[in-house]
C-alpha cells in the first residue's frame, strides 16, 4: 500500500483511468466482433464497420491499444467489407 500522498493520490488516478481504458477496450472489441460478424443489408455492415473504424481510430490515439493494431484491424475490416 501507498504511504505518500502523493503515492495515495497516484493510485487512485491509475485506478480510475484502468477503469476507464478497459470499458473502451471492451467497447471497441464488441464493436469489432459485430463488424466481423455482420449480417444483413449493406448499409448495416457498412455503419457496423464505421463504428469499429471510428472507435479504433479514438483508442490508437488515445493509446488504449497500440496506434498499429488500431491500422491492422481497420485494414483487415475493410479487407472484409470489399
Amino acid at each position: 500500500m501507498p504511504r505518500t500522498r502523493s503515492a495515495k493520490k497516484a493510485m487512485r488516478q491509475t485506478k480510475a483511468r484502468t477503469a476507464v481504458n478497459r470499458a473502451q477496450r471492451s467497447a471497441l472489441r464488441s464493436a469489432v466482433k459485430k463488424a466481423k460478424a455482420a449480417t444483413g443489408t449493406a448499409e448495416e455492415r457498412k455503419a457496423a464497420i464505421l463504428e469499429a473504424e471510428r472507435l479504433l481510430d479514438r483508442a490508437g490515439r488515445k493509446n488504449i491499444v497500440h496506434p498499429n493494431t488500431a491500422a491492422r484491424t481497420k485494414s483487415r475490416l475493410s479487407k472484409i467489407a470489399k
